[in-house]
C-alpha cells in the first residue's frame, strides 16, 4: 500500500456483515465504533428504509448526540466543508460583471452583479432535491448531502478547465470532476484521520461519510473506461487509487447501477442548471426571449439540444417541448429589468422546476405504487416530454450564453491559464504547492502519485486563484 492510499476500513464491533444493505432494513443496528474504554457505543439512530449497514463508515465513529441520524451528520460535514465554500469562486455560466461594464446593448446590469456560482447551484440543486427525494420516500438529508456534493471536484473554469486537465493528468490516469468529487469526499477533504495499519502513520479518510452517503453522490459507478455499455465514454467516477474505498461502499450494488437517491440528485442538478441558466441568461441581456420565436435560432437550439442532451432527439419533438413551455401563461415573453420583470421570471423558473419535479415524481409513482423508494428499490422515472422540455432549456443556455461568440477569447484564455499552471507546477513540485498538497506529493511512491497530487492542487482551486496562482509561478 502506498503511504497516500486509504487504509483499510475497521472492522465495525457491532456488525460483521459489512454489505450494503438494498434499501431493506436489517433486524439489528450496527455501531460505529467504541469508547475509549473499549465498550461498544450504541449504534446510530435507524433511519427508515435504510439497513444499519447504510449507516456504516469507512473508519467507524461513536455518536456524537443521541437523536441525530447519520445522514445528518453527512449533510453537515458537507455542509461545512472548505470544498464547498471554495464553489463560491467558481463560475455556473454568466461570469459576474465588472461594475464598470454597462452590459450587452448598453443596458446598466445593476440586476446582474450576483449571477450564480457553482456554490449557489449546489444549494439550488440540494434545495430542489430534498424536496422531491422526500416526497418520493427518500431519507431527505443523504439526498440533499448528495447534491452538496455533487460538484466538489469542478475544477477552475468548468469544463473548459477540465478537458486541459485531463490532458494533464492523461498519464496518471485522467481528470473527471465526478471522480475527483469522490476522492474530495472520501480522502481530500481534511476531517477525519486514522493510523495506516502498516506504518502506523495517520491517513486521511476525507469527511468520512456513511456508506450510503457515498453511494448516492456517485453519479458514474464504475472507474475510467469501465462504463457498462460504453467503454469509450469520457464519464467516470473513481480514479484507480480511490478503488478500495469505492469497492467498499459498492459492495453488493448492482453493477454500472445508481441508487434512487443518486438519480433524483441527478435529475435535480438538471432541473436547477437547466432552469437557472436561463434565468441568469436573461438577466445578463444574453438571451432575448423573442429568438426563441424566431428562425434559424430555433433549429440552432434543437441542434444544440439533439447533439448535447437529446441524442436521438428528432427536430420536431424538440420544436413541441419549446412550444408547450412557450404556451404557459407564466412564460417570459419579455424582460426589461424592471422588478415587475423580474418577479414574472422568478415565478416562471417556480413553475418549471415544479413542472419538471413534479413529472418524475408522478410517472415514479405510477410505475412503481404508493411507498418509500430508496437506494435500489426503483428507478426515477422521467417522462420523455419532461427530459425534451428540460434538454431544450439545456442548449438554449447553451447555444445563447455559453457559446456566444465574445467568451471564445474568455474560454481559450483559461485553457491556457490552466495548461501552463500545470506545465510550471510540474516543473518545480513540491515548490509552488500548498502544505496539503506537498504531502501528498511528498508521500507519493511514484511519478504517477506525483502527478496527481499536482493535480489535486490544480483541481482545488477558485477561477480567481487559478489565475493568481498561474501569475506567480509564470510571471
Amino acid at each position: 500500500m502506498s503511504p497516500s492510499a486509504p487504509p483499510e476500513p475497521e472492522p465495525d464491533p457491532a456488525d460483521s456483515a459489512g454489505v450494503p444493505s438494498t434499501g431493506v432494513p436489517s433486524a439489528g443496528a450496527a455501531s460505529t465504533g467504541a469508547a475509549s474504554t473499549g465498550a461498544p457505543e450504541a449504534g446510530p439512530r435507524r433511519v427508515p428504509g435504510y439497513a444499519a449497514a447504510d449507516l456504516e463508515r469507512w473508519a467507524p465513529e461513536p455518536d456524537k448526540r443521541p437523536g441525530r441520524t447519520a445522514f445528518q451528520r453527512d449533510r453537515a460535514r458537507v455542509l461545512h466543508s472548505a470544498a464547498l465554500r471554495r464553489l463560491a469562486g467558481k463560475t455556473q455560466v454568466v461570469p459576474a460583471a465588472p461594475a464598470a461594464d454597462p452590459g450587452p446593448a448598453g443596458r446598466a446590469p445593476a440586476f446582474d452583479a450576483t449571477p450564480r456560482t457553482r456554490l449557489t447551484h449546489s444549494l439550488e440543486c440540494a434545495q430542489v432535491g430534498r424536496e422531491l427525494g422526500a416526497a418520493l420516500g427518500c431519507d431527505p438529508d443523504l439526498v440533499e448531502t448528495a447534491c452538496l456534493a455533487h460538484d466538489l471536484g469542478h475544477p477552475p473554469f468548468g469544463h473548459n478547465g477540465e478537458r486541459v486537465l485531463n490532458e494533464i493528468a492523461e498519464p496518471c490516469g485522467g481528470f473527471e470532476g465526478n471522480a475527483q468529487s469522490l476522492r474530495l469526499l472520501a480522502r481530500l477533504e481534511p476531517k477525519r484521520f486514522v493510523p495506516d495499519r502498516g506504518t502506523g502513520e495517520p491517513v486521511s479518510v476525507g469527511l468520512n461519510l456513511t456508506r450510503a452517503a457515498l453511494d448516492a453522490a456517485t453519479k458514474y459507478p464504475w472507474p475510467r473506461g469501465g462504463h457498462p455499455h460504453s467503454p469509450r465514454s469520457p464519464k467516470f467516477g473513481v480514479y484507480e487509487d480511490d478503488v478500495p474505498i469505492f469497492e467498499w461502499y459498492r459492495q453488493g450494488a448492482p453493477e454500472g447501477r445508481t441508487t434512487f437517491e443518486a438519480q433524483v440528485m441527478d435529475w435535480s442538478d438538471d432541473v436547477a442548471y437547466s432552469v437557472h441558466d436561463v434565468e441568469d441568461g436573461l438577466h445578463a441581456g444574453h438571451l432575448k426571449p423573442a429568438s426563441l420565436l424566431a428562425e434559424p435560432e430555433r433549429h440552432e437550439v434543437f441542434a444544440v439540444a439533439a447533439a448535447r442532451y437529446a441524442p436521438g432527439a428528432e427536430p420536431d419533438e424538440l420544436a413541441e417541448a419549446l412550444d408547450r413551455l412557450l404556451g404557459q401563461e407564466w412564460w417570459p415573453h419579455g424582460y426589461d429589468g424592471s422588478s415587475v420583470a423580474q418577479a414574472r421570471l422568478k415565478d416562471a423558473t417556480s413553475q418549471l422546476i415544479g413542472r419538471f419535479c413534479l413529472a418524475a415524481e408522478g410517472a415514479t409513482r405510477a410505475a412503481y405504487g404508493a411507498g418509500r423508494f430508496t437506494r435500489y428499490h426503483a428507478e426515477l422515472v422521467v417522462p420523455r416530454a419532461t427530459h425534451l422540455e428540460c434538454a431544450v432549456l439545456k442548449a438554449v443556455a447553451d447555444r445563447y450564453v455559453i457559446q456566444r461568440a465574445d467568451q471564445e477569447l474568455v474560454r481559450a484564455d483559461q485553457r491556457v491559464v490552466i495548461a501552463e499552471l500545470g506545465e510550471a507546477l510540474i516543473a518545480r513540485a513540491p515548490d509552488g504547492l500548498d502544505p496539503q498538497f506537498r504531502a501528498l506529493f511528498d508521500a507519493a511512491g511514484d511519478d504517477r502519485g506525483r502527478l496527481r497530487a499536482i493535480v489535486d492542487q490544480i483541481a482545488s482551486l477558485t477561477d480567481t486563484s487559478a489565475r493568481g496562482l498561474h501569475a506567480r509561478l509564470t510571471g
